[in-house]
């Protein structure tokens, strides 16, 4: 898997707790609730690249994906 992009995204206090809060109704973090909201936004324009990577599930990852980390 590629290494994903970080950068620093500037928002109003209350666009950032309305997120916030949609992520925790939807038990996704804020980071993944953006990046939900963009790739649909992106899907709609016909913008989203045929080679981008699907996004991680909901919650967290199973222990024998954990487990499974690392080996070969």
């Amino acid at each position: 898997m590629a290494e994903r992009k970080k950068i620093l995204l500037r928002l109003d206090p209350a666009v950032h707790d309305a997120l916030a809060k949609w992520a925790a109704d939807e038990l996704r973090s804020t980071n993944a609730q953006i990046e939900f909201l963009l790739r649909r936004a992106l899907a709609e324009a016909g913008r989203l690249p045929r080679d981008a990577g699907r996004m991680r599930p909901r919650g967290r990852p199973r222990k024998s994906e954990v487990e499974g980390e690392g080996d070969g």
